[in-house]
């Protein structure tokens, strides 16, 4: 992977986690209707908690552009992938099986996918080294 398409890539999914966490804590009844999904009035308070935890994968994946903009060091680069990619695949396994289990309704696996493809995507790079010819 090229540098360009590192730093687009975690510009990207930064931004995304970045603000649907803010939306999450702020607004979870209108970032949930966004995302064309429903959720119990009395979960709204769980949903803004949990919106603290995908802020902080979002700036944690922001944190990678910056080192890859700045041709930051590659040992924290990987660190970014690799806590971010456990986490993401914590999400992807915990929603596949609610949605499996009928807890959530299907239109949650968007986001266990989004999650997973993010988890594969690291996975891959991690092995084959993509971070060596992107950032020093």
């Amino acid at each position: 992977m090229n540098r360009t398409a590192l730093f687009a890539y975690q510009l990207l999914i930064g931004l995304s986690d970045t603000m649907t966490g803010a939306l999450l804590i702020v607004a979870p009844q209108l970032t949930l209707r966004l995302m064309h999904l429903t959720a119990p009035a009395d979960a709204l308070v769980y949903l803004s908690f949990i919106g603290a935890f995908v802020m902080a994968v979002g700036l944690s994946c922001l944190c990678g552009a910056y080192l890859t903009w700045c041709d930051g060091c590659k040992n924290k680069l990987e660190m970014v992938w690799l806590l971010t990619a456990i986490l993401r695949a914590s999400v992807a396994v915990f929603v596949t099986t609610q949605v499996i289990a009928g807890a959530l309704e299907a239109g949650w696996i968007a986001v266990a996918l989004f999650d997973g493809a993010c988890v594969l995507i690291q996975a891959i790079g991690l092995r084959k080294r993509w971070l060596i010819h992107a950032v020093r």
